[in-house]
């Protein structure tokens, strides 16, 4: 009988699927009793259907949410609140790991947290993500300025009709500070707007640009 500690030896990530985890008790006349006896005992974590995680005592390191949302439902990569939040745009710690993908949009409640998918069409889903390296593994994260076209967009509450209307949603209601905004690449939000295609993100991408305007009051 394979013993959880040597199946440790034989992945090298804390994280594998379904086929990694048969492959390894392929020996066994019945792998699955023995999978069901491993979940029980708490050797191992199933995170969603076919992907899995040691156990606390069986993992070499700390598991990455972020690497883990990229895993969970794909294709995807981490946008909207989570993003804003690790680009220091937004002041409140998100707890829910937020990403935008394609294919319709999906929630899961997991052990080790909340991952929600937003769906996005493939021309506006495919710019603007950056790849991060880890100790835990790659990920892909939204630059900060494709994260906030994939908030304003998705925030049914918030009609963006007017490039007014933008000061009091992205200072008041997001708290932003005005000077985080005024720091965003204007050339790499233009060519995110354009793929967008939409007259709420045309006026996004206005008001940032008027930022450095100055004032007529």
């Amino acid at each position: 009988m394979v013993e959880t500690a040597e199946m440790r030896q034989q992945f090298g990530r804390d994280v594998f699927d379904y086929q990694q985890l048969t492959a390894c008790l392929s020996h066994l006349r019945k792998p699955r009793d023995r999978i069901h006896k491993l979940l029980a005992k708490g050797d191992i974590v199933r995170i969603r259907k076919g992907l899995y995680t040691f156990g606390r005592m069986y993992r070499r390191e700390s598991l990455s949410l972020e690497v883990l949302a990229n895993l969970i439902h794909g294709p995807s990569y981490i946008s909207l609140d989570y993003a804003l939040s690790c680009h220091g745009l937004i002041p409140e710690r998100v707890s829910t790991v937020t990403s935008v993908a394609l294919g319709r949009s999906r929630q899961f409640d997991t052990p080790l947290g909340t991952f929600t998918y937003q769906s996005l069409s493939l021309p506006r889903y495919a710019l603007g993500a950056d790849l991060v390296e880890s100790s835990a593994g790659c990920f892909l994260i939204a630059c900060a300025e494709k994260a906030l076209a994939d908030k304003v967009w998705t925030d049914k509450r918030f009609s963006g009709a007017s490039r007014s209307d933008f000061r009091p949603y992205l200072e008041e209601d997001l708290r932003i500070d005005p000077a985080d905004l005024a720091r965003l690449d204007r050339s790499r939000f233009q060519i995110i707007q354009q793929a967008y295609r939409s007259k709420k993100i045309g006026n996004l991408f206005r008001f940032l640009a008027s930022l450095g305007e100055p004032s007529h009051a």
